[in-house]
C-alpha cells in the first residue's frame, strides 16, 4: 500500500499594492520638503566645494536611510539581488551626470531659476520615448512639448548667438532626468524600488570617489554637519517619492512634485535675497502647465486600454 503523496506547501501569495491615497499624498509632499531643504543645502555646499565632492557625499550618506528601509523590508539577502547589475551601472551613470549638472546649476543660477527649468523633463521624456521606448505620441502631447519649450525659453531668455551657462546646464540636467525616468522605468519591471535606489546610490558613490583626489577641500565640523543632514534628507526623499508613486495613482500625487518650485523660490528669497524675475515665472507657468497637460493625456491614454489606437490618433 503506497503512502499518500505529502500535502503541497501553500504557494506564496503574490504582493499586492495597497491603495492609500491620503497617504500616498503625504509621502510626496514629504519628498517635496525634503528634497527643497536638500537643494539649499546642496546650494550652499557648492559655493565652497567642487560639485563633485557634494555629489558624493549626498550620495554617500543616502546610503544610511536607504539601507535602513531595505533591512525593514526584508533584509539585504532580498533587497540586494539583482539580474540587471550593468541595467544599474548604466542608471547609475546617467543619474549620477543629472546630478552633477543639476548641482552645477544650483551655483550658477536663483535656486527658483534652476528648479523650474528642471521641470522640463517631462517634456524631454515625451519627445525620448518615441524613440526609445517606442511609444506612440500624438499631437496634443507633441503641442505641449512645444508649448513647454517656449516656456524654457522665456526662463532662460537667450539672446542672439549668446545662451545663459546656468541655463544650458540646468536644460542638460532636465534632459539627464529623462533618460533616468526612462531607465528606472525598464529596470522596475524586474526590480524593486529600494534594490534601485540602493545601486544607484552606491554605484554614484564609487564612481565620484574616483574624483576626489582631483577635486577635494577638506570639510569644517560644520561643513560635516551639512554634508550628512543633505545625504539624508536626499535618501529620505527618494525612498518617499517611491512610497507615494506606489500607495496613489500618478495622476494625483505627480503635479504635488511643482510646489518643490514654490519652495525653491521662497528659499532662494529668505536665504539668498533672490526675487523671481516677471519672465521666470511666467515661463514657470508655461513649462508646469505643458508638463500637467502631458501628465493628464498620458493618463488618459492609459486609463483606456481596451481600445486600439487608430492612426493618426491625437494622443
Amino acid at each position: 500500500m503506497t503512502s499518500p503523496p505529502p500535502p503541497s506547501k501553500p504557494k506564496p501569495k503574490p504582493h499586492r499594492r495597497v491603495d492609500n491615497t491620503p497617504l500616498g499624498i503625504a509621502a510626496m509632499f514629504g519628498s517635496v520638503f525634503f528634497f527643497s531643504l536638500m537643494n539649499v543645502l546642496v546650494k550652499l555646499l557648492v559655493e565652497r566645494f567642487p560639485v563633485t565632492e557634494v555629489t558624493f557625499f549626498r550620495n554617500l550618506f543616502a546610503l544610511i536611510p536607504v539601507c535602513i528601509a531595505i533591512q525593514m523590508s526584508g533584509g539585504f539577502a532580498n533587497g540586494l539581488r539583482t539580474a540587471h547589475p550593468w541595467g544599474h551601472l548604466g542608471r547609475a551613470l546617467i543619474g549620477m551626470t543629472t546630478m552633477v549638472t543639476m548641482f552645477w546649476s544650483f551655483h550658477l543660477l536663483p535656486l527658483g531659476d534652476a528648479i523650474a527649468l528642471n521641470f522640463a523633463a517631462p517634456l524631454f521624456l515625451t519627445a525620448l520615448s518615441v524613440p526609445l521606448l517606442a511609444e506612440k505620441v500624438g499631437i496634443h502631447r507633441w503641442s505641449a512639448v512645444l508649448v513647454g519649450f517656449l516656456g524654457v525659453l522665456i526662463i532662460a531668455r537667450p539672446s542672439g548667438d549668446v545662451f545663459n551657462l546656468g541655463a544650458g546646464v540646468a536644460l542638460i540636467g532636465a534632459m539627464g532626468n529623462a533618460f533616468a525616468v526612462i531607465a528606472i522605468r525598464q529596470l522596475s519591471r524586474t526590480e524593486p524600488p529600494n534594490t534601485i535606489v540602493f545601486y544607484f546610490s552606491l554605484l554614484t558613490t564609487l564612481v565620484l570617489g574616483l574624483t576626489l583626489p582631483f577635486a577635494w577641500i577638506t570639510p569644517t565640523l560644520a561643513d560635516w554637519g551639512l554634508l550628512v543632514a543633505m545625504g539624508i534628507l536626499g535618501g529620505a526623499g527618494q525612498l518617499m517619492v517611491t512610497r507615494a508613486y506606489s500607495l496613489a495613482p500618478a495622476a494625483v500625487v505627480a503635479p504635488l512634485n511643482y510646489t518643490a518650485l514654490l519652495l525653491a523660490v521662497l528659499f532662494g528669497w529668505l536665504v539668498w535675497d533672490e526675487v523671481p524675475t516677471g519672465a521666470m515665472a511666467v515661463g514657470a507657468a508655461v513649462v508646469m502647465s505643458s508638463g500637467l497637460y502631458i501628465l493628464h493625456r498620458e493618463t488618459r491614454r492609459k486609463a483606456t486600454p481596451s481600445k486600439p489606437v487608430p492612426p493618426g490618433s491625437d494622443d
